[in-house]
């Protein structure tokens, strides 16, 4: 699943020298080769024989020194932040930490960039990079769901949306964790180029040109630290311990001493959730668990899940 803004076609065009098929990818010291390497597979390799249009690839230095990958793979960027106003399209891979601020001069070229017209894309953890350029102030947003409520907290003003794999808002778009950057750029090459040309470089990709849902199957689930000291905690606590019974959210309210309707109000300002839906979801996950990590039968994990 993905969300799209779905844009006015006119805001999809770029006017002046920019041209959406120029990619600039931006890679700095510290980041993840397995993300850096998806817009260079995407957008800086020739199938033109597929059928799928060609773009121009500018590889460029976000800061200073050599470009040390988590893996420890030295890269070389040919190009440097000056090449980024040559380009329609910029790709701002995952981010190194997102403890780390981002160099200045990186984020005032992806200002200049973006206010000039260009395209601007964050794979990951990039969403933290655009989102302290400003960037992504009152916008629509996701990133990996480990860290989207951390993007949520430390920039409020973004509409983070941590279920989905993609966000496009027109003309600044981000991704999920990883692997969800093959489906934004893909996205990409459909937006630019239609259908047949994203089916043909997912082909060549052997990749899905679509995926269905988004990274909510992914999230964690697990309460709040503050429902520790709350004295639903126990009933919580109760409930987790004994998922492969068969009850309802009416004995859960029971052993709180509270009617089902506290109970209900209560449990939803403290999680977030309705508690048949978080009862739902934890037998749920509790079967995952049990399917991925164990030898039990389909019919013993349903068992040992309620």
């Amino acid at each position: 699943m993905s969300q799209d803004s779905t844009a006015p076609e006119a805001a999809r065009k770029l006017t002046g020298r920019r041209r959406r098929e120029v990619v600039a990818v931006l890679l700095f010291s510290g980041g993840p080769i397995f993300e850096s390497s998806i817009p260079l597979s995407v957008f800086g390799i020739d199938r033109q024989d597929a059928g799928v249009p060609r773009y121009r690839l500018l590889v460029c230095a976000g800061e200073d020194g050599p470009l040390r990958t988590t893996g420890g793979l030295e890269l070389t960027a040919p190009y440097g932040l000056e090449a980024i106003s040559r380009a329609g399209t910029v790709v701002v891979p995952a981010w190194r930490s997102i403890t780390s601020p981002p160099p200045p001069e990186a984020l005032e070229a992806l200002r200049r960039a973006h206010e000039e017209g260009a395209r601007i894309v964050g794979l990951c953890t990039g969403a933290f990079v655009l989102a302290a350029a400003g960037l992504l102030d009152g916008r629509p947003a996701t990133t990996h769901w480990m860290y989207a409520p951390t993007l949520a907290k430390r920039y409020p003003s973004v509409h983070v949306d941590p279920r989905e794999l993609f966000v496009d808002d027109g003309d600044v778009l981000t991704s999920a964790g990883t692997a969800a950057g093959i489906d934004l750029c893909l996205h990409i090459v459909r937006t630019d180029h239609g259908t047949e040309a994203a089916g043909a470089l997912a082909r060549r990709l052997v990749v899905p040109p679509r995926r269905s849902g988004g990274q909510e199957r992914y999230l964690d689930r697990s309460l709040p630290e503050e429902i520790g000291a709350d004295p639903l905690a126990e009933v919580v606590a109760w409930a987790l311990e004994h998922l492969h019974e068969q009850f309802d959210v009416e004995t859960l309210a029971a052993r709180a001493y509270m009617s089902r309707r506290t109970f209900d109000r209560r449990f939803r300002s403290l999680t977030g959730s309705a508690p048949l839906q978080w009862l739902i979801t934890q037998r749920v996950l509790q079967a995952q668990r049990l399917l991925e990590t164990s030898d039990y039968s389909v019919d013993e994990v349903a068992g040992r899940c309620g």
